[in-house]
């Protein structure tokens, strides 16, 4: 198989996009691959079916960090989606498009192609929003974005707390302002099903002639001639193939994967290389290194009265929730994770917002978080939102089905320390404010025996999590130590990108699932912008 001019790696958010992007124009000839199956399981697309997906081993790679005393000496998994559609088939569906100030930040280590000025229009064109068109809101594109629909006692109660509090209130929470403020959430539901980005972006695309997708090809490494890529080797049905292309190689595998087929392919740190017995094809220490994550805390609570949505996902009324679902009716089954989000800033100094918290009308068994509470309960998940420590990620085997290995490395500067212990007692002060206060009966998780700001500080270490926002292992820089340069070229090699969350030199502020689709998009502008120039 050869004659491609792009073969894109990963059908996730960038790659959905990007395919899409790409094959518009019929003389590109465009290949993109998944190393999972086709999205055909139902609870893919069933909104509050994510709980299951993610613990479906046959539809995620789940990545396991290093036991180190940030995670309480014990390992941590970090779920990522192998199915079409990567992530987006099985993250919490909010979409937050993150604050100007993110995107100008990443211009300033990048170039002006990834400013916010680009990165606004590039969202009004992949957004068909249900409140319609705005300077940085589009009405028209292919993926649909919606607000909540089902609103109670206690959501309501949820969101008036913050406002008691001096939070703002915004119709749009994605509005451009760096305001302080607390409301329902945009998400990436449509007529009660998940709006994946292969559901957005490739299933249309896939009409196209010009366009193929590979499914259960799971991508070993970039094949190179000299310096210069040429194609990709890949492992499908159990049997090697190796893809060509007369093209560019584009890797869209996320900050943990591509590194990853970086390191395999031969382009990364020459003592880790040699040691695996992989040939270096260009030496970049940098591969792998400046991994960021946000570090959530969930601080639950059980209720006073029986309004909480726990019943409601068991017994008789969870088989009404299903069915209603499945009759093509709104329901709970059709709620994204997530519902309502809040900006705070842990101290009145800060510029802008710096942490998120957000906020359920459930609550988990914490010892199976796949199922709710018994009792009525509500919870907050709460990180900060651009710390400073940074972790890594590389292969510690040559096998491509095998997740390299991570260091988390949470909160290993002051900075990050002071402001997670300030966000969990911001958040107990929004918990103590009324009309909340009086539902609340006591703090379940973490509890009132973490108190202190050692006692906060290993609260997070032994029930924190991932935030599923892990960025900056393939680095996009200006400077020569970058692993791409600001047209996503990776250094030292010809015909080679990578455009994904790996790339992004900084955490955008919030979930990384909008901000990725919108980078995608400008860096279609650019490489197509490159194919014109090249002739």
């Amino acid at each position: 198989m050869a004659g491609f001019d792009y073969i894109i790696v990963g059908s996730g958010a960038a790659g959905s996009v990007l395919a899409y992007r790409l094959s518009e124009d019929p003389a590109n000839r465009v290949l993109v691959l998944e190393a999972g199956p086709a999205d055909r399981h139902p609870l893919i697309h069933m909104p509050k079916g994510i709980a299951k997906v993610m613990a479906d081993p046959s539809h995620v790679w789940a990545h396991e960090s290093r036991p180190e005393a940030s995670t309480a000496n014990k390992p941590e998994y970090w779920v990522r989606g192998r199915v079409l559609g990567g992530s987006t088939s099985i993250n919490g569906m909010m979409y937050v498009r993150g604050m100007p100030a993110d995107f100008d930040g990443i211009a300033e280590l990048s170039s002006d192609d990834w400013s916010w000025e680009h990165i606004g229009r590039a969202y009004a064109a992949l957004e068909n929003h249900e409140l319609g068109a705005a300077a940085t809101r589009g009405n028209s594109g292919p993926i649909h974005i919606t607000l909540p629909t089902h609103r109670d006692r206690l959501s309501d109660a949820q969101v008036a707390a913050g406002h008691a509090l001096g939070w703002g209130s915004k119709r749009d929470m994605n509005e451009p302002d760096d305001a302080v403020a607390i409301g329902y959430a945009p998400r990436t539901v449509y007529k009660g099903k998940r709006e994946s980005a292969a559901k957005a972006f490739l299933k249309p695309a896939m009409r196209r002639p010009n366009l193929t997708v590979m499914t259960n090809a799971v991508a070993d490494k970039v094949l190179f001639e000299g310096k210069r890529a040429i194609g990709v080797r890949v492992v499908a049905d159990g049997a090697v193939r190796d893809i060509l292309t007369d093209g560019e190689v584009i890797l869209c595998g996320g900050a943990l994967a591509s590194p990853a087929i970086l390191e395999r392919s031969g382009v990364g740190d020459p003592a880790l290389l040699s040691g695996l017995g992989i040939p270096v094809v260009q030496a970049n220490a940098q591969v792998g290194e400046n991994l960021i994550e946000h570090r959530a805390i969930l601080i639950q609570s059980r209720l006073r009265q029986d309004i909480s949505h726990n019943r409601e996902y068991g017994g008789w009324r969870l088989v009404k929730n299903a069915l209603k679902y499945f009759l093509g009716m709104d329901g709970l089954m059709s709620a994204a994770s997530y519902e309502i989000v809040g900006w705070l800033k842990t101290d009145p100094g800060q510029n802008r917002p710096n942490a998120q918290i957000l906020v359920a009308p459930f609550s988990f068994n914490m010892d199976d978080r796949t199922q709710v509470e018994k009792v009525p309960g509500m919870h907050v998940t709460a990180y900060t939102l651009r710390p400073t420590s940074r972790g890594a990620i590389h292969i510690t085997t040559t096998d491509p089905d095998a997740p390299a290995g991570l260091s988390a490395n949470h909160h290993a500067t002051e900075r990050d320390r002071a402001e997670m212990v300030a966000l969990v007692r911001a958040v107990r002060t929004y918990l103590a404010t009324e009309p909340l206060a009086s539902l609340i009966a006591e703090e379940t998780s973490p509890g009132p025996q973490y108190r202190t700001d050692k006692e906060i500080l290993a609260a997070y270490d032994r029930f924190g999590t991932c935030g599923y926002h892990a960025v900056g292992s393939c680095r996009m820089g200006n400077d020569p130590d970058s692993v791409v340069d600001p047209q996503l070229r990776v250094r030292g090699v010809e015909n080679l990108r990578v455009m994904d969350t790996a790339i992004m030199p900084v955490i955008p502020s919030g979930n990384t699932n909008g901000p990725t689709m919108a980078m995608a998009w400008r860096a279609a502008d650019i490489i197509l912008r490159d194919r014109t120039a090249r002739g």
